[in-house]
């Protein structure tokens, strides 16, 4: 399975968040559901440090660069 862009796989997860946060913040789900959903906002949150991460090394590269714009290639490991 291909990996997701980074961009398209942030706002993916943090959409998904956003609606877990709002279900739990209702309060209308049970206990059980509750701790699948928080455990869920768990994963999503750190899919969203990761790739906030990745974009900000990719800014890290173009920026530093002897203090020029280079572009520089990323890997994505």
């Amino acid at each position: 399975m291909p990996k997701k862009k980074t961009a398209t796989l942030f706002e993916d997860s943090l959409a998904e968040l956003e609606q877990l946060v709002s279900q739990l913040e209702q309060g209308d789900i049970s206990l059980e559901e509750s701790l699948k959903s928080f455990e869920r906002g768990v994963n999503l949150t750190r899919t969203c440090q990761k790739a906030l991460q990745e974009a900000e090394q990719k800014v890290q590269i173009l920026i530093e660069k002897n203090g020029t714009q280079t572009l520089e290639p990323f890997t994505d490991e």
